[in-house]
């Protein structure tokens, strides 16, 4: 479980005060209590309010050298032993923060234990934009992750982190040292090089542009426009995959299947889309089914929520696309990105497939 802060992260309220530093103000009065009687005042009589303190020592970073030993210099904050609840990730980038926001939740998904409060900070180009960021990492200590080219703002990150006893990581640096040591060239530099408006970009906004036109049914006059071709029953997840596998160049359609309707003639005539089926276990559809009746009170859907039935639709479904040959991936515990990774994946098998064929048939 993740909690995500954009804006001012620094104090989180509900019923309890959680401050992330312990001290004393000028007067000496410790600011824990001050904070949660003046939270106090501000809620209803009786209102129970709870003090959180998080408490750190200090322990020895350890970064790796060119050497292959170990670097000791710099002190670290480490949350005290004892399975802490929750920790602070701040994701600093000067570009939209999509590949950092995966890579980090990638990490933090590994403690699972222990809630990640991110903070997003993107599109920081300037000092401004940066010391407004310093001032919420001050606010709320944490592992700081970035990506950032600008490297005098670098280089002020990773000191302000250094003087707070954070640690800081430039993600995407060890695989930039990679290509840099493989390919024997320096890098160029270019703030959210992989958005620019190239071919490759508005093939995409193509391949989107066709999904969004060919759901749930609405198939192309010749199938040879599309790249992927879903097939499945209501609630298989036919939708959001195609649109995922859009935002990955393919140009996909979608189509529903239900028993006692054949489907489109045009699937069986000859074509180069790649045509998958969909699947999910009886009780994960129904499942799926009852929330989507609940919106759909005033009708009488009895026999799309019964688990016979589902059954008996998902036969049909294996039926067919056995006797057509197309594969049929299960996605009951499946996430629409594993799906769309299981169709690519099988997509460039059968090109691999054809493309050996052509060669043999050469020969």
């Amino acid at each position: 479980m993740k909690q995500t802060v954009r804006r001012d992260p620094s104090t989180i309220i509900s019923r309890n005060v959680l401050l992330t530093s312990a001290g004393r103000n000028n007067d000496n009065q410790p600011r824990a209590y001050r904070a949660r009687d003046a939270l106090q005042n501000a809620l209803p009589a009786g209102h129970p309010v709870e003090i959180f303190v998080e408490r750190r020592t200090l322990v020895r970073a350890c970064r790796p050298v060119a050497a292959g030993g170990l670097d000791n210099s710099g002190f670290y904050q480490q949350m005290a032993h004892g399975s802490p609840s929750y920790f602070h990730l701040h994701l600093v980038s000067d570009a939209t923060g999509e590949t950092l926001t995966i890579m980090a939740k990638a990490a933090a998904v590994q403690y699972g234990q222990i809630r990640a409060i991110e903070h997003v900070h993107p599109l920081v180009r300037t000092q401004r934009q940066l010391a407004r960021v310093l001032q919420e990492i001050e606010s709320a200590p944490g592992i700081v992750l970035y990506t950032i080219v600008n490297r005098d703002l670098t280089s002020q990150l990773e000191a302000r982190c250094r003087e707070l006893g954070v640690p800081s990581l430039h993600v995407l640096e060890p695989i930039m040292k990679v290509f840099e040591s493989y390919l024997g060239a320096p890098q160029t530099p270019i703030v959210a090089g992989q958005h620019v408006l190239d071919a490759d970009y508005f093939r995409r906004i193509d391949a989107l542009n066709f999904s969004m036109a060919h759901d749930d049914g609405h198939l192309p006059g010749d199938l040879n426009e599309a790249d992927i071709i879903i097939l499945g029953i209501s609630r298989t997840s036919k939708t959001p995959t195609s649109i995922y596998l859009a935002q990955r160049g393919y140009k996909t359609a979608n189509v529903p299947l239900v028993p006692g309707i054949d489907p489109p003639a045009s699937l069986t005539e000859p074509h180069r889309a790649f045509i998958v089926g969909l699947i999910a276990s009886p009780e994960r559809i129904a499942e799926i089914r009852r929330n989507r009746v609940r919106l759909l009170a005033d009708r009488n859907l009895d026999d799309y929520v019964d688990r016979n039935q589902i059954a008996n639709e998902i036969a049909f479904s294996r039926r067919l696309c056995a006797r057509h040959g197309w594969p049929v991936i299960d996605v009951t515990r499946r996430s629409i990105e594993e799906t769309a990774a299981t169709i690519i994946k099988l997509l460039h098998g059968r090109e691999a497939s054809e493309a050996e064929s052509g060669e043999t048939n050469d020969d």
